[in-house]
């Protein structure tokens, strides 16, 4: 699956684009903090319009000005692993993995719990998961929503190094054995280096 994009949007006083077209497993953007890392995956998402230019994935066009395509977030089939997770507090494990589950899918819901390791916490609520343990469980609500790609926005931000190596190996293996293509997000070279086929740096203007 290749990347194809080609977006530019105006925020406030600042200016944020990415050009790219790649046929790379995992492409990391990399950048300080503020330089629209985030409003990058949003565009990408359908979550932010961009002023003008393209996104394609895979070759489908998700977005392109001059046609007039936009697809709607639901009809994009991204899978988003937002920095601050957004697992619902007052639902149980396994009622956060079943919501926005699709059909589908290239995993099914025991072969994630399989592959993630987290078949044990499906009665868990939330507060009681330790930081890697909440990152598995957000990856595994991601890939039941049935996503053609994946959206990482700096997924190891907030663990300690024991939990940044628990989960760092798991993103390899997304990488090399579930066969979606990912954009990633990250302001560590030493982790986008390890990680990615591809580094994009996304300057701060």
């Amino acid at each position: 699956m290749s990347f194809d994009i080609a977006v530019r949007v105006r925020l406030g006083d600042r200016n944020i684009a990415l050009a790219c077209r790649s046929d790379a497993r995992l492409i990391a953007l990399i950048g300080p903090s503020g330089a629209g890392k985030t409003s990058i995956l949003n565009m990408v998402a359908g979550l932010l319009t961009p002023d003008d230019g393209h996104i394609a994935i895979g070759g489908r066009r998700l977005f392109d000005s001059k046609a007039g395509i936009d697809l709607p977030v639901a009809d994009r089939h991204a899978g988003y692993l937002f920095q601050d997770l957004r697992l619902f507090p007052h639902m149980r494990v396994e009622a956060n993995l079943r919501y926005g589950r699709r059909p589908g899918g290239r995993l099914s819901q025991e072969d994630m719990l399989a592959f993630l390791g987290i078949g044990h916490l499906l009665h868990r609520m939330p507060a009681s998961l330790s930081g890697g343990e909440a990152q598995r469980v957000a990856i595994g609500r991601a890939l039941l929503s049935a996503p053609r790609f994946l959206l990482m926005d700096e997924p190891l931000t907030g663990l300690d190094r024991e939990r940044r190596e628990e989960i760092l190996p798991l993103i390899e293996r997304l990488r090399d054995e579930i066969g979606l293509p990912i954009l990633y997000v990250t302001h560590d070279l030493r982790e986008a280096e390890r990680l990615a086929d591809l580094i994009v740096e996304i300057p701060d203007r």
